[in-house]
């Protein structure tokens, strides 16, 4: 069975045609899924919904774009949120976005930091959102990790080869997202081929990045089995292998084994 390690079911087209959305996906095998935070209205929509499906999980954190609205949230904001919750498995997505920039970027790193000490307190995973961010990115986690045990997952991983090698230097888990299965994904899918399967996960990003046929279109968690179609090809392995491997990495790195 696949696991969706990062969808948006709070986002309305999703929400308002929730039952429908889950029915597709157990049809196309995807047992459980993790819908993502982004602000506070958000996990509010979130806590119904783990509520409601017992296959669903969720994470409480800020996104990078909207850090400017939520310089209050700090690290012991997020662990007592955490701490009424026993669903929330994660925490993020945080990170570094510097192709918008819509939050400036002292205040995106200082979001960051306080998701991941957080993350490192409550001793679960920190969801990482990094886009023109990398050196950033790596400089911060490796920074933090020197004083922790710190459990990094990557979500939606577009860089380089070299991006890739650093982040596996440094233990952390790499997710991939329909964007591999799209035509101009040459150097994206050469990187992939050099990432061990034993760090990698597998996710939609739904309602965004749809993979091929449906790119263009809102995506769905059911819409997951051509990523692992495409990350089969691109390994060289069998589709079982890949659900194999991906389910069996998010449950050791959420601790649901």
């Amino acid at each position: 069975m696949i696991i969706d390690s990062h969808c948006h079911l709070d986002y309305p087209n999703l929400y308002e045609q929730l039952d429908k959305v889950i029915e597709r996906a157990e049809a196309n095998k995807v047992s459980k899924m993790l819908t993502i935070c982004t602000t506070l209205d958000s996990f509010e929509t979130i806590r119904t919904i783990i509520k409601k499906y017992n296959n669903i999980f969720g994470t409480f954190g800020i996104h990078p774009h909207e850090t400017k609205n939520f310089k209050h949230i700090n690290s012991k904001f997020i662990t007592e949120i955490k701490k009424k919750n026993d669903k929330i498995i994660g925490i993020g997505e945080t990170g570094l976005d510097y192709y918008y920039n819509h939050s400036d970027k002292l205040i995106q790193k200082k979001s960051f930091i306080e998701h991941i000490r957080a993350a490192a307190e409550l001793n679960i995973p920190v969801i990482v959102h990094s886009r023109n961010a990398e050196n950033d990115t790596l400089e911060i986690i490796k920074n933090e990790k020197k004083n922790s045990n710190l459990k990094v997952l990557i979500h939606c991983f577009t860089g380089s080869k070299e991006f890739a090698k650093k982040l596996i230097d440094l233990n952390c888990f790499i997710s991939l997202s329909g964007i591999i299965t799209f035509k101009k994904s040459i150097d994206l899918c050469e990187a992939v081929s050099t990432i061990p399967v034993e760090n990698l996960l597998v996710e939609t990003d739904s309602p965004y990045l749809s993979p091929n046929p449906y790119r263009g279109k809102p995506n769905e968690p059911s819409y997951i089995v051509h990523t692992v179609k495409k990350l089969a090809e691109i390994k060289n392995v069998s589709k079982e292998s890949i659900i194999d491997y991906t389910t069996n990495n998010f449950k050791k790195l959420f601790s649901l084994i």
